[in-house]
């Protein structure tokens, strides 16, 4: 089965230990290292890239999210996130459909670009933001049931 990767087997784990230090880290991984690495460095299409991080991104983010709701610290609002993940399974199937239809030139530009707005939005948005308070914001504010449900079942 190794003999079937083309590159040394152990830079893929290296690869996995630096994507789940920044998954862990930074909630990024898939689309910020998974991608580029295997297109620039390891030489697949950028269809066949993108369809192994979100293979690989599953039980990363999975794992992830269980760390993080155990902290008392983390507010994780189940419902916000689970009416998320409704709304992520269709647009997912959308993406890759139009994915798998687009010239991987052209996704791998759009992918590039994309990558761009988002870094340049994130580097002046960081300028400007406020830290927040845990009982701020819309989504906050019913939280408190769902935390009280948390703490009474432990």
């Amino acid at each position: 089965m190794l003999g079937q990767v083309a590159n040394p087997w152990w830079m893929f784990i290296i690869l996995g230990f630096f994507t789940g230090i920044l998954s862990g880290a930074l909630g990024v991984g898939g689309g910020i290292v998974i991608v580029p690495t295997l297109v620039i460095l390891v030489g697949l299409s950028q269809k066949s890239a993108q369809g192994m991080s979100l293979a690989i991104m599953v039980p990363l983010a999975l794992l992830g999210a269980y760390r993080y709701w155990r902290e008392e610290t983390v507010d994780m609002n189940l419902l916000v996130s689970g009416l998320i993940v409704i709304g992520a399974l269709a647009g997912t199937l959308i993406g890759a459909e139009l994915a798998l239809r687009l010239p991987g030139h052209v996704l791998r530009k759009a992918f590039a670009v994309f990558l761009v707005l988002v870094a340049a939005r994130m580097f002046i948005g960081a300028a400007k933001a406020e830290p927040s308070q845990p009982d701020q914001g819309p989504i906050n504010q019913s939280n408190h049931v769902i935390e009280n449900e948390k703490v009474n079942h432990e």
